[in-house]
């Protein structure tokens, strides 16, 4: 998710004494047990967590695209993906899937050109 993801993320959603005791459960259990596996790297898990495309978590299933494209998957690649899930999981929820990616794909798009020093 990039370090100004998480450093927001923490400021805010997980400022609060409730999700603070969510986001310490998950750190320790998801990305202290599963993600640390051997078997798969990094950037399959990515890919991997953006079936949330299935459960229809939108919040979730843009946290996921963002890794995804931080771990090195494509917009083309994850566009992909999710037309591939339709067959699966139903046209509806992968349209609404489509729209979270478009915004979070312009989104990224914008940080890294923001990120890029302007030469002269």
């Amino acid at each position: 998710m990039g370090d100004a993801a998480v450093e927001q993320l923490g400021r805010t959603t997980y400022s609060d004494p409730i999700m603070k005791k969510f986001i310490d459960m998950a750190t320790e259990t998801v990305f202290g047990a599963l993600w640390t596996r051997p078997g798969l790297d990094l950037k399959t898990r990515a890919l991997v967590c953006v079936s949330d495309a299935a459960t229809g978590r939108e919040p979730e299933l843009g946290l996921h695209l963002r890794m995804a494209l931080s771990q090195g998957w494509t917009e083309e690649e994850l566009t992909e993906v999710l037309l591939h899930l339709s067959g699966y999981v139903g046209v509806p929820i992968i349209r609404e899937s489509m729209m979270v990616a478009s915004k979070v794909f312009a989104e990224f798009r914008a940080e890294q050109a923001a990120d890029k020093p302007v030469r002269a």
